[in-house]
């Protein structure tokens, strides 16, 4: 099959011309993307500048999900996670919960550990710094990465401290990176709609983009799928891509699908695998300055994940286990792989299976 005629024939033959010369795309460029009819072109263009980027690789980490607490007050329509402290689907971990948890697997290869969950009321700040402390002692050369820019802005209004303030003591407590959750779509008229208690997506940006001058580098996502239209998808991108341009301290962009299951938005339709690979393949092609695009199992599920591996991510995460965030809005993958079942479901798509760390730095590569 000749690709380049086939792109180059295609309604979006002038946006190839630019991936190819390493132009940048526009916001235009952008929307014609999203209503191109064919999804399998934009998925060719997306191949083409992960093949370039990393070639073969498809990258996994071996890491452990812990979520704190449910109980949350920013009661976001999407979200089938966060409750009230009263109801009976609440829980709160205590600090020696969560070592307990991070105990039971001191035994396995673990680079990171991914400690997120609700803005609760009544926890106080040095709940948070007491966790990372305690972690940091059971794994000391763990990589922590914690606390989404929502939960910092909570932070820092029940410490009354500045958000640069709850930053640095954080990471003297050993936080190392911020995950990329909170973010879902910047558009106000969309998180009117569904998190009006949320921070902004003004926030959202400038405390990551302050964690960043401070040394702290994080990811990104979008949630999509929901009551935003096109344009407020690439408006999202677009603007992730300008802050990485001021600050270079994205390391991963991730899309996720929205799961209506359990939410106060349960009669939208579940994202189609459809929309989910072009969106992927949109974020590789508009975000040009972010390195890694993650294919995300959890919520994709893993036939999906590795089509998506074809059309522009280069990462699935890990191995996770016990995650509570997507499950309970309905993702129906499993809650944890192995590495070898990482190792497999890369390779079955038709790359290299390489372990890496939250940085990227390579720490193995499967035999």
């Amino acid at each position: 099959m000749d690709f380049g005629n086939i792109l180059e024939s295609s309604e979006v033959a002038d946006i190839w011309k630019k991936v190819r010369l390493g132009e940048r795309l526009s916001f235009d460029d952008g929307v014609r993307l999203f209503r191109c009819g064919n999804p399998r072109v934009v998925g060719m263009m997306a191949d083409g500048v992960r093949r370039k980027l990393h070639g073969q690789r498809a990258y996994y980490v071996i890491n452990q999900h812990i979520n704190y607490s449910n109980v949350c007050g920013n009661g976001c329509k999407f979200c089938a996670f966060g409750t009230d402290a009263g109801s009976s689907l609440a829980f709160q971990l205590s600090v020696n919960d969560i070592l307990e948890k991070v105990k039971e697997r001191l035994n396995e290869p673990i680079t990171e550990i991914h400690i997120v969950g609700g803005c609760h009321p009544r926890l106080p700040f040095s709940f948070y710094t007491e966790i990372l402390r305690e972690v940091k002692k059971l794994r000391p050369s763990v990589i922590l990465k914690a606390f989404t820019a929502v939960e910092i802005a909570h932070f820092a209004k029940i410490s009354g401290l500045s958000e640069e303030e709850v930053l640095s003591k954080l990471s003297r407590a050993g936080l190392d990176v911020l995950p990329g959750g909170g973010a879902e779509i910047f558009s106000s008229r969309v998180r009117k709609i569904v998190c009006p208690r949320k921070i902004s997506g003004e926030e959202w940006l400038r405390i990551s983009g302050l964690a960043h001058k401070m040394g702290i580098r994080s990811n990104a996502t979008m949630l999509f799928g929901h009551v935003e239209t096109i344009e407020e998808r690439v408006d999202h991108l677009l603007r992730l891509r300008e802050l990485q341009d001021e600050t270079h301290g994205f390391i991963c962009f991730i899309p996720l699908a929205f799961q209506p299951s359990n939410t106060s938005l349960s009669g939208v339709p579940k994202v189609s695998a459809a929309d989910s690979l072009k969106t992927i393949a949109i974020s590789r092609l508009l975000l040009d300055n972010i390195p890694h695009i993650k294919a995300y199992w959890i919520m994709l599920g893993i036939n999906t994940a590795q089509v998506a591996l074809h059309f522009g991510a280069d990462d699935l995460d890990g191995t996770v286990i016990e995650e509570k965030i997507g499950h309970m809005a309905g993702a129906e993958s499993d809650s944890a792989l192995s590495r070898g079942e990482l190792t497999r479901i890369i390779e079955e798509a038709g790359f290299e299976a390489v372990e890496r760390n939250t940085y990227f730095e390579v720490v193995g590569k499967a035999a």
